[in-house]
């Protein structure tokens, strides 16, 4: 078959495309790669935008400049516009290749809890589930060259409003992502709701069990020298976990330091888009927490404690969490979230979830069979993690897979 036939048919050779030009609330769809031209209308949008905090311009900036620098990424920024060329909708992709098949999905990866696109909100809801196919279709043909959009890790909505594309998902994400609704002002009110009396009272024993060790702080990392303190014992306590779990470490590449670092800096006039912080025992770092930050939402990355530390026994990411979630009712965050992934502190300390699902739309025909070979896989990942017994066994296995081999990008 021909590359030409290969391609599904065109908009332009679509005999909908009349009805569809008709309809659409849009006037053009346009690619490009250079981040920093798009800067002053992407901080314009987002400020009004249905957006999670892994979109954010001070989020994917940095992750561009080290983390996309470092392993060569091809980035694409999809503009749709209206008549007048203001900003309707913008997504922020990456081109990717997998068994000879080329594909876009959101920037981010593992590193990101949600992907979504930014939209005006009432954008996301003039278009239904017929627009948001031509306008897949739209965006697949200004990047060129590709074979299907994956966009994994969906909500299914954000601030009460739909999210396109999910209309179309193939099915649920393996995980959910845990978040707890807070109370700004009553921080204890809020841990009632969502923590059961026993949680509460196991939790009051591990921190009078903590306070014996010595005297602790949660202490954010503000300042250059505190950045590099607080990733030293971030990134020295992962390490240790990963080797004592026997796999490869995957924060150990210098471009996530470098990331975790630049997204951590102020900016003039700004506020950073990811927080470190560290719960410190006698100034010795014994438990940190990674989040993203957008505008009254916290979102958790990742978190890491000191496996050597006498404090291991009282849970002190446990403790770190809840006094973070303190802190941040305290300063009137409205939503904090554990991100994807299940653990038992999550469901713990959460009393909610996001819904996320996986939306697969191919392009080509061979787009159409990775496409399917993909959601096949996500879907057998779904039933294994549903499944204790199955998920033990299958992390059994993958531990033996990655000592034997570097673990595959879609593992």
């Amino acid at each position: 078959m021909s590359a030409v036939a290969d391609r599904a048919p065109s908009l332009s050779n679509s005999p909908a495309l009349p009805r569809e030009m008709e309809a659409r609330p849009w006037a053009r769809v346009v690619a490009g790669s250079d981040l920093a031209a798009l800067e002053a209308d992407w901080r314009a949008l987002e400020a009004d935008a249905l957006v999670t905090p892994y979109q954010a311009y001070d989020w994917i900036r940095p992750y561009t400049e080290t983390i996309g620098r470092a392993e060569r990424m091809e980035f694409r920024f999809v503009r749709v516009e209206d008549d007048q060329g203001g900003l309707l909708a913008l997504f922020p992709l990456v081109v990717t290749r997998r068994l000879g098949t080329r594909f876009g999905e959101f920037i981010g990866g593992k590193h990101a809890n949600y992907h979504m696109a930014l939209y005006r909100p009432d954008f996301a809801e003039a278009i239904d589930a017929a627009a948001t196919q031509a306008l897949l279709r739209e965006i697949g043909a200004a990047i060129g060259g590709i074979d299907a959009l994956f966009l994994i890790n969906q909500p299914t909505a954000w601030q009460g409003i739909a999210n396109p594309p999910a209309r179309l998902a193939a099915g649920q994400s393996p995980s959910r992502a845990y978040k707890l609704a807070l109370e700004p002002g009553d921080c204890e009110g809020t841990l009632r709701r969502s923590m059961s009396k026993h949680a509460r009272k196991k939790l009051t024993t591990k921190r009078n069990r903590f306070a014996e060790l010595g005297l602790s702080e949660l202490v954010q990392a503000r300042s250059e020298a505190e950045i590099e303190h607080v990733l030293d014992a971030f990134l020295a306590q992962k390490a240790a976990r990963f080797a004592q779990m026997g796999v490869p470490d995957p924060f150990a590449a210098p471009a996530i330091r470098a990331f975790l670092r630049e997204g951590a800096i102020a900016r003039p006039g700004r506020r950073p888009a990811i927080e470190l912080y560290s719960l410190d025992l006698d100034g010795r770092s014994v438990a940190t927490y990674v989040g993203a930050v957008q505008d009254k939402r916290f979102s958790g990355m990742a978190t890491s404690f000191d496996l050597g530390s006498e404090a291991a026994r009282t849970s002190p990411g446990e403790i770190l969490l809840v006094e973070l979630i303190k802190r941040k009712c305290q300063a009137g965050y409205t939503m904090f979230d554990l991100g994807v992934g299940e653990a038992r502190y999550k469901t713990t300390i959460c009393d909610d979830s996001d819904e996320l699902v996986d939306t697969f739309f191919p392009l080509t025909t061979k787009g159409r069979a990775y496409a399917g070979y993909s959601q096949a896989k996500r879907a057998l990942k779904r039933r294994i993690k549903s499944s204790p017994l199955a998920l033990k066994m299958a992390q059994r296995v993958l531990g033996l897979l990655r000592r034997r081999k570097p673990a595959e990008p879609d593992e």
